[in-house]
């Protein structure tokens, strides 16, 4: 063990310190782009108290702090590239307290996205946000990048639903900012800018989070079309029609190739895009707006399914789920990005994706948050071919100028972590960017949080 990961069993005491390997702490799920950290010791403290105590180390002695979740990360946000010390939360998975006639929840930041979603469900209620990863992902790192999902197009993504944020800050303060409360415009909204701060501002350890009834029903209709155009002006008449729906998605292309067999229906050999759009309420007004959504994607359907019994939207939606480790399949990694656009320039990006891949020799592709203009753009790839992973890298910093010229963000869900450092500029001018800066400066005068990322 060396002397660094000595120094820290004396703060913390024995059994916080990982022994061994640290191998499984040295790359998130970017690791098939090539990405690994080399940790110089992992700390799994089980409090807030304790986290406070490893922060005031690390700013005595200078060490860089690497906070991790669930490691489910697309954008190498817990890699320890430079390396440092790796603050693994997820001992701290405490549910504080759940209040479900109050429609609220407090919870260590380690507890799992899954646990909260079924601790809501089973009181009768609901926490909307439901990004990937739900089994393995953790409430502390679905806040710090804020992440998204197919519903947030109706409900927003996880900062929506967070009411207060505890967070250890440096030189090793316990922060409480919000709390139990619905409403809050005391002071700067600094629960705000810990939302999608990926960890370079302070360490997210806790969040109150709040909760509504769950509907009485959902329903989902899939539609599926012979081209993108046909596809996209489905969506633009969904939006068109004022119906309010909770969920509106998208497959294209190779990802609807490679998915295909597992489509719970059968899809027709000319489709080339599909649409998922979900409605939810009570009985008579999710069957009211279903069948509103059958009439709007009707025209020019080759396909149009309405599963209605439990078992059938589950399937529906195992297999959006699934979408992304097929295209994985096809040549054993991908690099994907999350970019976002207008919705109107939604075909624009998916077409632009595609020239991309023809221009770098890389097949390509793409799915998503279609209500959101959110989508996943992706490029398949042999992970062991390193110039196919070059390509890719140089494909996906052409993508962040497509959606910057169409309008966009080069980031709807992920975050800029490793991978997307230094690409601010193509969005933000200049003077924005000093005021980013200017706010990790004050935060974390040092820069020893998360160093690297959100740049």
């Amino acid at each position: 063990m060396s002397a660094l990961a000595e120094d820290l069993i004396r703060v913390l005491g024995q059994g916080r310190v990982v022994a061994g390997s640290l191998s499984a702490y040295a790359a998130d799920a970017t690791e098939h782009e090539g990405l690994r950290g080399e940790p110089h010791a992992v700390v799994q403290p089980q409090s807030a108290e304790e986290v406070a105590r490893i922060v005031s180390w690390a700013y005595r002695n200078d060490v860089a702090l690497v906070p991790r979740g669930g490691g489910t990360g697309f954008s190498g946000g817990a890699v320890p590239v430079d390396g440092g010390v790796v603050v693994d939360l997820s001992r701290m998975a405490r549910v504080r307290a759940f209040d479900p006639e109050l429609w609220r929840m407090h919870v260590d930041a380690g507890v799992l996205t899954s646990t909260v979603r079924r601790l809501a469900r089973e009181h009768g209620l609901l926490f909307p946000p439901d990004p990937g990863a739900a089994e393995q992902s953790q409430i502390g790192g679905n806040i710090a990048t804020n992440a998204g999902g197919p519903h947030a197009f109706k409900y927003g993504a996880t900062g929506a639903w967070v009411t207060g944020i505890e967070a250890v800050v440096a030189p090793g303060e316990i922060i409480r900012v919000g709390g139990a409360i619905r409403k809050d415009v005391a002071g700067y909204d600094i629960r705000g800018l810990l939302v999608g701060s990926e960890g370079t501002l302070g360490i997210i350890t806790g969040a109150w989070l709040r909760l509504i009834p769950a509907p009485e029903v959902v329903l989902p209709v899939a539609a599926a079309y012979d081209s993108v155009q046909e596809g996209c002006a489905a969506i633009e008449s969904i939006l068109a029609s004022g119906l309010v729906a909770a969920a509106v998605e998208f497959v294209e292309g190779t990802a609807l190739t490679a998915s295909r067999g597992a489509f719970p229906a059968a899809l027709p050999e000319a489709a080339r895009f599909l649409v998922i759009a979900e409605t939810d309420g009570t009985a008579a007004e999710a069957a009211a707006a279903a069948e509103e959504l059958r009439e709007l994607l009707q025209p020019n359907a080759l396909l149009l399914q309405a599963p209605k019994t439990r078992q059938e939207i589950s399937a529906l939606w195992r297999w959006r789920d699934g979408v992304s480790l097929a295209v994985s399949a096809q040549r054993g990694g991908k690099v994907s990005e999350d970019i976002v656009v207008p919705l109107d320039r939604l075909r624009d990006a998916i077409d632009g994706t595609n020239l991309i891949g023809e221009r770098f020799g890389l097949e390509a592709c793409s799915w998503g948050h279609a209500g959101d203009g959110n989508l996943h753009s992706t490029f398949l790839i042999n992970p062991e071919n390193d110039d196919e992973l070059k390509r890719a890298h140089q494909a996906a910093r052409a993508l962040h100028e497509l959606a910057t010229n169409l309008g966009g963000s080069i980031s709807g869900e992920h975050g800029l972590g490793w991978l997307k450092r230094d690409q601010l500029h193509l969005q933000w001018n200049e003077a924005a960017i000093e005021l980013h800066h200017g706010i990790k400066a004050t935060f974390d005068p040092k820069g020893l949080f998360n160093p690297g990322k959100k740049t």
